[in-house]
C-alpha cells in the first residue's frame, strides 16, 4: 500500500510538471509567433533593398527619400505616404444623422471603463491568492482564496463585455473615420498584430485560470494556477501599453516626419513623448478604479446580505478593495502632475490650453472630484472604527481632521480666474478676485492637496491602531516620533505654499518637490514606525467584520462613482487638448465636428457615460452574485467574522 501511495504521488507530480510545461508553452506561443512576424517584416525590407541593389549594379540608383523624425529628429527612410488631407465630405466623414464624434466618445469611454476594470482586478487576485497560499492559518487561507475567487468572478463577465466593446470601437472607427483609421493602421500594423495575439493569449489564460480554480487548488498545481495569474497580468499590461501608444501618438506623434510619413521605426512611434507618463498614470488609475468597482460590488452584496455571515464576508471584501484603491490613489496626483509636466515639455501651448486656457475650468471639476475621493476615503475609515473596541480614544481627533480636510478642499477647488460679464469684470478690476483669487494659484493648491494626502495617511495610521495597544518598550518615543513627523510635514508644506507667493513662477514650480517629499515621508516612515510599534501589540478586541454602519457602504459607492466620473473627465481633457487635430500638427480634423464642446455639453456626455456604465455594471454584479461561493467561517467562531485586517499589519 505504501509503495502504491508513493507511486500515485509521483504520478501526480509528473502530471503537474507536464501541466506546467503545456500551460507555459501555450501562453508563450503568441509571443513566439509575434517575434518572427516582426523579424520577417524587417527581413523582407532588407531583401528588397538587396535585390534592388543587385538589379541596379553599375547603374545610377535613384536616391531614397530621407525624412526626419518630427519629435526625435532622427534620420530615416520614408516608408509610407503623407498623412491624408481630408475634407468635409461623406467619403472622409460619413454622415448618419448624428455627430460621429459623440458615437466614438461613447464607444471609446465604455471600452476604457471595462478595460481598466478587467486589467486591475487580476492584479488584486494574484496578490490575494499568493497571500492565501503562504498563510499558515488554514481558515484564513481559505478566506483569502474565496475572496480572490469572488474578485475574478466579477472580472470574467466584465472581460467578455470589454471584448465586445473593443470590437464595436474598431468598427465605429472604420465606418465613421475611414481616412484616419487607414492612416493609423499603416503605421501601427506590426503592433496591432502583436495586440491581437496577446489578446488571444490573455483570453485563454483568463478562462483557464477561472475555470481551473477548483481543479488546481492543491500542491504544485496551485503554484501553476498562480503562475497563470502572473502571465495574465503581463499580457494585460502589455496590451494596455500598446493601446496607450496609439492614443499618445495622436497627442505627441513620433516615428514620422513633419508630413506624417512613416520612417520605418515602429518603436519610435510607440515610444512617443507622452507614452511613459500615460502608462504610469493609467496603471495607477486602473488600480484605483478597479478597487473602487470591487468595493462597490462588496457594498452591493453587503446591503443585500441575508445573514451576519455574508455581511461579515462582504464587509471584509469591501475593506480590502477600498484599501487597494486608496493605496494607489495616494500617488495618483503625483503621476498626474508628472503627465502634465511632460505635456508642457512637449508643447508649452498644449499645457497652457489644458491648465490655463480653454480647458482650465474642467480642472476645477477634477479638483472637486479628487477632494470628494479623499473626503469619502477618510469618512469610510472613520466609520470603520466602529468595528473595533478601543477606537474611542482616537475618535476625538476626527473633528479636527475634518476641519483641515474641508479647508484644504475649498482651497483646492478655488479657481484662479472667474467667468463674469464685462460689467462684473470692470467692478472687480479683472478676472482674478482680489481675495479668493490668491487661493487659485498652484502654490496654494500644491499645499492643499499635499495636506489632504498627509491627513489621509494619518487617518489610516489611527485606524490601524484602533484595537491595539503597543507593548514595545519604546512605544512612548515611537508616538513622539510619529507626531513630530506629521507636525514637521504639515509645517513644511504650509510654509512652502506661503513662500511660493514671494518667488518667480519658474522657481515656484520646483517647490512641489519638497512638499511631495514631506508627504511621502509621512507615508513610508510613518507606516514603518507604526508597523514595528504594532508588533506584539495587546489587542483590545477582534475586528468585528460586519459591524459597520450602512452609511459606510454608500461611501464605497461614492468612491467608485466619483472616480468613474473623473476617468471620463480626464479622458475628455486628453482628447480635447488636440483641438482640431486627429494627430497633433500632423493630420487635421476637417469634419463638421472639429470644435471643442462647451463645458455643459461635455459634463452631460460624461454623466451619460457614467450612468450607462453603472447600469450595465449592475447587470455584471447580478451575474457575479449567482453561484457565489459561501464565505468560510471558522468553527466555533461567532459571526460576524472576527478576522485580522489582512492588509494593514
Amino acid at each position: 500500500m505504501k509503495r502504491l501511495f508513493e507511486g500515485r504521488i509521483k504520478n501526480k507530480q509528473l502530471l503537474s510538471w507536464l501541466a506546467v510545461g503545456v500551460i507555459v508553452g501555450a501562453l508563450l506561443l503568441p509571443l513566439v509567433v509575434s517575434i518572427p512576424l516582426l523579424a520577417e517584416e524587417f527581413e523582407d525590407a532588407a531583401l528588397e533593398q538587396a535585390a534592388f541593389a543587385e538589379e541596379t549594379d553599375g547603374e545610377s540608383v535613384p536616391a531614397q527619400e530621407i525624412g526626419y523624425d518630427v519629435h526625435y529628429g532622427d534620420e530615416g527612410i520614408v516608408q509610407g505616404p503623407p498623412a491624408p488631407v481630408t475634407s468635409d465630405n461623406e467619403n472622409d466623414y460619413p454622415r448618419y444623422n448624428f455627430e460621429s464624434r459623440v458615437i466614438i466618445w461613447v464607444a471609446n469611454q465604455q471600452h476604457l471603463y471595462y478595460g481598466s476594470f478587467v486589467l486591475a482586478v487580476p492584479i488584486f487576485v494574484m496578490i490575494i491568492e499568493f497571500i492565501g497560499m503562504v498563510t499558515k492559518d488554514r481558515a484564513m487561507a481559505q478566506k483569502y482564496d474565496t475572496l480572490a475567487y469572488d474578485f475574478i468572478k466579477i472580472s470574467i463577465t466584465a472581460y467578455s463585455i470589454t471584448a465586445i466593446l473593443g470590437g464595436v470601437l474598431v468598427f465605429t472607427f472604420m465606418i465613421l473615420y475611414p481616412a484616419f483609421w487607414t492612416y493609423m493602421t499603416k503605421i501601427f500594423h506590426p503592433a496591432m498584430h502583436i495586440y491581437v495575439l496577446l489578446f488571444l493569449a490573455e483570453s485563454g489564460t483568463l478562462y483557464i485560470y477561472y475555470y481551473g480554480w477548483d481543479a488546481m487548488r492543491e500542491g504544485l498545481l496551485k503554484w501553476v494556477h498562480l503562475s497563470m495569474a502572473v502571465f495574465l497580468n503581463v499580457f494585460g499590461t502589455v496590451l494596455m501599453m500598446l493601446a496607450n501608444s496609439w492614443a499618445t501618438f495622436m497627442m505627441s506623434p513620433a516615428g514620422v516626419d513633419a508630413d506624417g510619413q512613416y520612417l520605418g521605426n515602429i518603436w519610435l512611434a510607440v515610444h512617443n513623448h507622452l507614452w511613459n507618463p500615460v502608462n504610469i498614470h493609467r496603471i495607477l488609475g486602473n488600480m484605483v478604479f478597479g478597487g473602487g468597482i470591487v468595493a462597490a460590488y462588496a457594498a452591493y452584496r453587503f446591503l443585500s446580505a441575508k445573514n451576519d455571515e455574508e455581511r461579515a464576508h462582504y464587509d471584509w471584501m469591501g475593506y480590502v478593495a477600498m484599501f487597494i484603491a486608496v493605496a494607489f490613489l495616494i500617488p495618483l496626483p503625483f503621476a498626474g502632475y508628472y503627465l502634465m509636466r511632460e505635456v508642457y515639455a512637449y508643447r508649452q501651448q498644449m499645457g497652457i490650453t489644458l491648465m490655463g486656457g480653454l480647458l482650465a475650468w474642467l480642472f476645477i471639476i477634477q479638483a472637486v472630484l479628487i477632494g470628494a475621493l479623499f473626503l469619502t476615503t477618510n469618512y469610510y475609515l472613520w466609520q470603520g472604527m466602529e468595528r473595533m473596541r478601543g477606537a474611542e480614544r482616537y475618535q476625538k481627533y476626527i473633528k479636527y481632521m475634518t476641519f483641515v480636510l474641508i479647508v484644504c478642499f475649498l482651497v483646492w477647488l478655488t479657481p484662479h480666474t472667474m467667468v463674469m460679464t464685462p460689467t462684473e469684470l470692470k467692478e472687480m478690476g479683472g478676472q482674478q478676485h482680489p481675495v479668493v483669487g490668491n487661493y487659485g494659484v498652484m502654490s496654494a493648491k500644491n499645499g492643499a492637496v499635499n495636506i489632504i494626502i498627509t491627513t489621509t495617511v494619518l487617518s489610516f495610521l489611527l485606524y490601524q491602531r484602533c484595537n491595539k495597544i503597543p507593548t514595545v518598550p519604546w512605544a512612548r518615543y515611537g508616538n513622539i516620533a510619529l507626531w513630530a513627523l506629521f507636525s514637521v510635514a504639515f509645517v513644511n508644506i504650509i510654509w512652502l505654499a506661503i513662500y511660493g507667493y514671494y518667488i518667480p513662477a519658474n522657481v515656484r514650480v520646483g517647490l512641489s518637490v519638497p512638499q511631495v517629499v514631506s508627504t511621502l515621508s509621512c507615508l513610508f516612515i510613518g507606516m514603518t514606525i507604526n508597523l514595528f510599534m504594532m508588533r506584539g501589540a495587546k489587542p483590545t478586541g477582534p475586528v468585528e467584520w460586519g459591524k459597520i454602519s450602512v452609511r459606510s457602504q454608500y461611501a464605497l459607492f461614492m468612491l467608485a462613482t466619483s472616480f468613474t466620473w473623473m476617468m471620463g473627465l480626464m479622458g475628455y481633457i486628453r482628447s480635447s487638448v488636440r483641438l482640431h487635430w486627429h494627430v497633433n500638427e500632423i493630420m487635421r480634423d476637417n469634419s463638421p465636428w472639429a470644435f471643442t464642446h462647451t463645458i455643459g455639453f461635455a459634463a452631460n456626455m460624461i454623466s451619460f457615460n457614467v450612468l450607462f456604465f453603472w447600469v450595465t455594471l449592475l447587470f455584471v454584479f447580478w451575474l457575479g452574485s449567482l453561484g457565489t461561493k459561501k464565505a468560510v467561517v471558522e468553527k466555533g467562531r461567532a459571526v460576524p467574522v472576527s478576522a485580522p485586517a489582512p492588509v494593514t499589519n
